[in-house]
This record gives structure tokens, C-alpha cells and sequence, in this order.
């Protein structure tokens, strides 16, 4: 019997062996850019550093990816999102009822 993996409905984060772009754009944690390499230079890099290779830009030609610790990245965003929906201010239109023998005036007001 075959174990069929489930499909998600979120897409996958590109990040460190989902990243699949041969030549990549790859800033450093300082901001510094590294230059365009090889994902598995980039990959061995940020291995070196014990972070992670995050894929920032995928639609850029070529793809940009940064050296940075991906939990605490992650971490951070969602408690971005969370403060963002905490802001929030919902409207609520309130229904008015009218009679159907309204005049215009009143019903202008």
C-alpha cells in the first residue's frame, strides 16, 4: 500500500530546500547583498551560519533571497497580522425601517 501525501491548501514557504531556482539573489542578515550564486552555495551559507535561506522576492528576475532565522522571522509576522486584526475597526450600517406611505422629504432626511 502507497502513502499518498495530503495536499494543503496554503502554499509552501520557499524556504531552504523548497526554494527551487537554480541562481538566486542572496542578501545576508545585515542587509548586505552576497551577489547572485548557486542556491546550494547560497544554501551551504546559510548553513554555515546555523540560519536559514528565506526566498523574499520569487517573482524577481533573478528570484532574491535572504540569510535569516525563519522561526523568529515567522514568529514576527504573525504577531504583526494579530496587531493588524486587533486595529481593525468594523462598520456596521444599521436598517432603517419605513412605512410605504413615505413622502420624498421625509424620506431625503
Amino acid at each position: 500500500m502507497r502513502y499518498i501525501k495530503p495536499k494543503r491548501n496554503v502554499p509552501e514557504e520557499l524556504v531552504n530546500e523548497n526554494i527551487h531556482f537554480h541562481q538566486v539573489l542572496v542578501i545576508d542578515q545585515d542587509g548586505r547583498q552576497l551577489g547572485v550564486m548557486l542556491r546550494r552555495e547560497a544554501l551551504q551559507k546559510a548553513y554555515d551560519e546555523n540560519l536559514d535561506l528565506y526566498c523574499v522576492a520569487p517573482n524577481a528576475n533573478p528570484p532574491v533571497c535572504k540569510i535569516l532565522d525563519f522561526g523568529k522571522y515567522h514568529f514576527n509576522e504573525q504577531k504583526k497580522a494579530k496587531e493588524a486584526k486587533k486595529k481593525q475597526t468594523i462598520t456596521e450600517i444599521k436598517p432603517m425601517r419605513l412605512p410605504p406611505v413615505i413622502d420624498q422629504h421625509d424620506f431625503d432626511t
